[in-house]
């Protein structure tokens, strides 16, 4: 299969991207209008699958909420369960930390509930110091 991996939001399927995260465990019921605004607003990454049509289909996506400067968040990252175990995920996270906007960032902030190991191939650890760091949480706010 001839995957690619791109940072061109013209690029990405927001369908797909919404039908994905729409059931996912922390975007659950999320609306499109509101998963189009969030890819608008930052730097996006998609895994695309070339078919024999020549047709590409949407199998993964990350994206980063960034003021290319000092600070990134790491968020909606996913590879489709099919496409899972063939290292797309590796090379994904290689093109994030390695995209130029994202060099010299005083920190990058992701939150998972299962994917530690991806993450701390690519240099992540826990929160050294978690009560410094404060949330104003709204997991309701899609329903």
């Amino acid at each position: 299969m001839d995957y690619r991996i791109t940072n061109n939001k013209a690029e990405m399927d927001v369908d797909a991207i919404h039908h994905y995260l729409s059931r996912s465990y922390w975007a659950e019921n999320v609306p499109k209008k509101v998963v189009a605004k969030a890819i608008e607003n930052s730097l996006c990454f998609g895994v695309l699958l070339t078919e024999a049509s020549g047709k590409e289909q949407q199998v993964g996506f990350a994206r980063l909420i960034t003021d290319s400067a000092t600070f990134a968040y790491l968020a909606d990252v996913y590879i489709l369960e099919a496409h899972r175990g063939q290292g797309l995920s590796k090379r994904m996270m290689t093109k994030v930390v390695e995209h130029p906007q994202l060099q010299g960032l005083r920190r990058i902030m992701l939150a998972t509930r299962d994917a530690h190991g991806l993450y701390e191939q690519f240099g992540f650890t826990p929160l050294t110091d978690q009560s410094m760091f404060m949330q104003l949480w709204t997991p309701e706010v899609y329903r």
